[in-house]
C-alpha cells in the first residue's frame, strides 16, 4: 500500500470483509515494537449478507439480558412511567 499526500491508506477489501469493517466504521492505528496494528474501533455498515438465515444465526445469544425476557429488559431500560396514574 501507498499513503497518499493526505496520509490516507486503503485497506484490502479482504481484510476489511474479514475484521466487518464499512462505510462508517471507525479505526486506530496502534505502534508496537513490531510496527503498527489496525484497531477496529466500532464497526460500521457492514456488506449486507446474501443469507438473511446465516446472519441471524451469527447474531443469536449476542445479548445478555441477565435472565429477564425482553419485555422484562425493555422496563428495566426505560425505568418507571410517571405518565401513568395510580388507579
Amino acid at each position: 500500500m501507498r499513503v497518499t499526500e493526505k496520509g490516507q491508506v486503503t485497506i484490502p477489501k479482504d481484510i476489511r470483509d474479514r475484521l466487518r469493517i464499512g462505510p462508517g466504521s471507525e479505526v486506530d492505528f496502534v505502534a508496537d515494537e513490531k510496527g503498527a496494528r489496525l484497531i477496529v474501533v466500532s464497526g460500521g455498515k457492514a456488506a449486507e449478507p446474501d443469507d438473511f438465515e446465516a446472519w441471524l444465526k451469527s447474531r443469536s445469544g449476542t445479548f445478555n439480558t441477565g435472565g429477564m425476557t425482553g419485555d422484562e429488559y425493555v422496563e428495566w431500560l426505560r425505568g418507571p412511567r410517571d405518565d401513568l396514574g395510580s388507579d
